[in-house]
């Protein structure tokens, strides 16, 4: 292949069927429909991934050497510069996380005037 075929998100996103899985990682887009039988984690993870971006699901699975191996035999393009890749699917509602900070720190703010006040009458009773 001298010049790779170059895909928009909207031409990426219409293969997302087991008859015609694509996804892209890393840019690069790749047809996994003759694999999607024998992926090891099962075809349900592919399908979850089909026709988008699945940079941040196959990085985060630590993939082996031979699955980035198998991956240069199932290219067939990239992402046309320019176009966006999605982080998250637009389905999954983004909800705000709780400020972590908040709930240490008060647990903090209480134990502390309360071990200064247990040393404080220790002291007293010791020294008098």
């Amino acid at each position: 292949m001298s010049e790779k075929k170059e895909f928009t998100l909207e031409e990426l996103s219409k293969h997302n069927t087991k008859k015609s899985l694509y996804v892209c990682i890393r840019g690069i887009v790749y047809d996994v429909t003759k694999f999607i039988d024998e992926h090891p984690g099962g075809e349900e993870v592919l399908l979850d991934e089909a026709g988008r971006d699945a940079t941040e699901a196959f990085e985060d699975v630590g993939h082996s050497d031979e699955a980035h191996g198998l991956l240069k035999g199932l290219e067939i393009g990239v992402l046309k510069e320019g176009s966006q890749p999605q982080t998250q699917k637009p389905s999954t509602p983004s909800y705000p996380k709780p400020p972590q900070s908040e709930t240490s720190s008060s647990s903090f703010n209480f134990l502390l005037p309360v071990g200064v006040l247990v040393a404080f009458l220790a002291y007293k009773y010791i020294s008098g």
